[in-house]
This record gives C-alpha cells, structure tokens and sequence, in this order.
C-alpha cells in the first residue's frame, strides 16, 4: 500500500512543479538584554513644560497678567482700571501696614465657621438620603426648593432674624454651601455600584458603617467635587454678604475693605482686595483641594493624571 501524501513539512516550501524546496533555517543567539544598550530619547523642553500641568497654569497666569498690563496701560485712566504694577504695590503696602491680613483673618474666621456647618448638615442630609427612600424624597424635594435660591437673597431675613453680625453671614454660608455638597454627595452614593454594596453587606456592614466604609470611598470624587462647588460659592458669598454688612456697620473682612476704598476712590487697593480674594481662591484650590486629589483620588487610581 502507498503511504498517504503529506504537504510540505516545516522546513519546506511548495514549488510550483509540486515538488518541496527546503528552506534555510536561521538560528539567532540568544542575547543578554542586561548588557544590551538603552537608547532614551529625552524630550524637548517645550514638551516637558507643557506635559507639566503646574507649568500651563503658570503660563495662563502670566497671559491674563500681561494682558491685564498691556490694557490698563492702553486705557490709561487710573480711576477706572489701574495698573497691574499700581494694584501689586497698593497690595504689598496693605500687606505691610498690617490692614490686609487683619482683614483677611476676619473672612477666613467667618468662612471657616460657615463651611464646615454647611459640610456636616450636607453629609447629614446624605446619609439620610442615601439610607432610605423617605430621606431621598426629602432632599430632593429640599434642594430642588432652595438650591435654586441665591444665598445672598437670604441676607435681609438673616438681618432681621440674627441682627447685625457673624450669626447672619455664617446662615447665608450655610445655605450656600449645604445644597450644592449634598446634591454631589448624593449622586456620588447613588453611582456607587450594587456590586461594591454587595460586598460591604457580605462584610456585614450596614447602616452607618456601610456608608462609611463603602460609599465614602467610592463616591470620594463626586463629594470632592461638591467641597469645591460649595467652597466657591461660600468664598464668593461672603464677600457679597460684607460688602452689604460692610456698609451698614463699617466692619467686616475683604468685602468691606473694597467697599471702603471704592468710596475714598482708592481703585488700586480696590483691586487689591479683588486680587487678594482671587489668589486666596488660587491657594486653596491647588494646594488644599489639589493635595487632597492626589493624594485620595488620583492614588487610588479614581482619576487620571493632567
């Protein structure tokens, strides 16, 4: 009996008259890659500037500053625009004398006072949202009543119900701050998985324990968020509110040191205070709410790298 044909084994091609050419075989040598040479290609300095997100804020810094100059010095009516140079040296003797950081001393007391009232009512309405049905009810009901409702709005009750002093301010704060921290904390919760709840109750946790342990960390990057949210409106909120309590008992923080320079047509230290305010705003976004990010949800892999 003939064998049955076999194709073209390995080593072999098929010719076209059907007959099997043998290929050559190359045997390579294997390689230590420890001694084999690592080519780095370092990249340009324009490319490891911009991968730099500190370096394009810097950048975005300077832009605005030079085009604030570049426009004061072109409109050139001190009265109404002056100067980046005029504003920086109108700051740095309001920081000398000593008026600038008494004054900001006085915002950030108050703001403290309001924020963190703001922020634990906001968990309280949260948890108890996110624990049973009734609760959601109520702070979706709630918040879709007050969160429309400028803070500010609030000023003249708060007047007429806690008098001339902080206790107003620290209400308006509150309202400021509560509604935008418990809508983010809120949907942060409810985003969270049934499967990582899962887990948490096979640990048998629950109640309390479950949000602490479970949702807190889960949702950590829409409650971050909200923190943010509310401290803007909060910083923002006070300075409007002692604008107001500045012109009716001549004290207060940052916003009564604008509003009393602008009617003693001071406008450099006007825009002093506006910029002191803004740079306050800086600090605190990047160097608290920044190290927090990195060090929370950046870490723990929530959120990518800028």
């Amino acid at each position: 009996m003939s064998s049955p044909s076999r194709g073209p084994q390995p080593g072999r091609n098929a010719g076209q008259d059907g007959r099997a050419d043998f290929r050559k075989d190359f045997i390579r040598d294997l390689v230590d890659a420890a001694g084999a040479p690592v080519v780095v290609m370092p990249l340009p300095a324009w490319e490891r500037l911009y991968n730099s997100a500190t370096a394009r804020k810097i950048f975005i810094i300077v832009v605005l500053a030079l085009g604030w100059e570049a426009y004061a010095r072109w409109l050139d009516n001190p009265l109404l625009f002056p100067t980046l140079g005029a504003t920086l040296a109108a700051l740095r003797d309001g920081m000398i004398g000593g008026e600038l950081p008494a004054r900001i001393s006085v915002s950030i007391g108050v703001l403290l006072v309001g924020y963190g009232a703001g922020v634990v009512l906001a968990f309280a309405f949260a948890v108890v949202a996110i624990t049973s049905r009734l609760g959601t009810d109520v702070l979706e009901t709630l918040t879709a009543m007050f969160n429309p409702l400028p803070a500010i709005a609030l000023l003249p009750l708060a007047l007429l119900w806690f008098g001339l002093g902080n206790a107003s301010i620290v209400f308006v704060l509150i309202h400021s701050v509560l509604w935008a921290v418990a809508l983010n904390a809120h949907a942060g919760f409810r985003a969270v998985s049934e499967i990582t709840r899962m887990v948490g109750r096979n640990y048998g946790l629950a109640g309390i324990a479950l949000v602490w342990q479970i949702l807190l960390p889960a949702a950590f990057p829409s409650i971050l968020a909200g923190l943010k949210i509310g401290w803007a409106f909060a910083w923002r909120t006070l300075i409007a509110a002692e604008l107001v309590f500045g012109a009716t008992s001549g004290s207060g923080g940052l916003g009564w040191y604008i509003y009393e320079n602008k009617n003693q047509i001071e406008i450099p230290n006007v825009f002093a205070g506006l910029l002191t305010v803004i740079l306050i705003g800086l600090a605190v976004e990047n160097l608290i709410f920044g190290t927090v990010e990195r060090r929370t949800v950046r870490r723990w892999g929530m959120q990518s790298y800028g």
